[in-house]
């Protein structure tokens, strides 16, 4: 504000001078002097980038029209008018100068500023890289883990599958069961009923005892009871007395706890005989209850 002021005093000097006197108080170059100022008053680069300079102009330009003002010497008028308008070329020239300086400035600072951005970013992104390759880390020991686990339980399975296979086995092997594709069969003679009677002999009863535990222990197994007779006898009663067998044997497993439906029954009568009804002692063959073991979560083939 104080530099506009002198601007404005210096400026209403020369007005002044110019419109109060007859006699010239001016000369080209000090009229060029005073357009000098003026054009550099005007550009606000000048007061704000050389304001030193400018206020030397300002104080020569004053001395050139104070001169003037008292009517001295055209050559003294133009030798202050000279130095006046170098002084203002000279503030122009600082601040074009100051100004070049100060656009650098700020393209460096932009520069600088773009770096640090670049830098900031790829920092980001190497801090992001790191966090991911320590997730895919983790994950991968998170899968390891997990996969070592199943191993471990897939091995406790396989162990306890193989000695429940070897229990199972050695329990077959104790009822005497013999393996077919159907599974294992079991079966019980003639001699663990009452004669021509379906009522299980206690012997029949710890028979299907221990094939009760068997399947209790199981699950996934079941069984079927096939009743058989020999060929004495009327077909009608034969098959009536294998049916009420097998029956026999399904309901006393049934008491045993194994479950209604993991228990079916069927009787054949004298059909499918295991010896030829000639003797005495392939008829009692003949007369017997079979009991089929499914094989592991199979169901159980039908008789061919």
């Amino acid at each position: 504000m104080k530099q506009y002021f002198v601007n404005a005093a210096v400026l209403a000097t020369a007005l002044s001078l110019t419109a109060c006197s007859s006699i010239p108080t001016t000369t080209p170059l000090l009229d060029q002097a005073r357009g000098d100022f003026v054009q550099a008053n005007n550009n606000p680069s000048v007061s704000s980038n050389a304001p030193l300079e400018f206020k030397a102009a300002s104080e020569a330009l004053n001395a050139a029209n104070t001169a003037a003002a008292h009517k001295d010497s055209l050559e003294q008028i133009d030798k202050l008018a000279y130095i006046a308008k170098q002084k203002i070329a000279t503030a122009m020239e600082v601040a074009k100068q100051k100004s070049a300086e100060n656009q650098v400035a700020q393209a460096g600072q932009q520069r600088n500023e773009l770096r640090l951005e670049a830098r900031t970013a790829e920092a980001d992104r190497a801090k992001m890289d790191a966090a991911q390759a320590q997730a895919q880390a983790v994950a991968a020991q998170n899968q390891a883990a997990d996969a070592q686990r199943k191993a471990a339980e897939a091995e406790a399975q396989t162990r306890e599958a193989q000695a429940k296979s070897a229990q199972l086995e050695a329990m077959m092997a104790d009822l005497q069961a013999k393996k077919t594709e159907r599974g294992m069969i079991i079966t019980i003679g003639d001699v663990l009923f009452a004669t021509n009677q379906a009522t299980l002999t206690p012997t029949g009863m710890t028979t299907l005892r221990k094939l009760a535990d068997v399947l209790v222990q199981n699950p996934n197994r079941t069984v079927l009871v096939e009743g058989f007779t020999d060929s004495t006898g009327g077909s009608a009663h034969n098959q009536e007395l294998s049916e009420r067998r097998a029956s026999s044997v399904r309901g006393a497993l049934m008491q045993m706890g194994v479950a209604p439906e993991r228990v079916a029954m069927r009787g054949y009568g004298a059909a499918f005989p295991v010896a030829s009804n000639d003797t005495a002692a392939n008829r009692q063959l003949n007369r017997r209850v079979e009991i089929v073991l499914s094989n592991e979560g199979q169901p159980i083939a039908p008789r061919r």
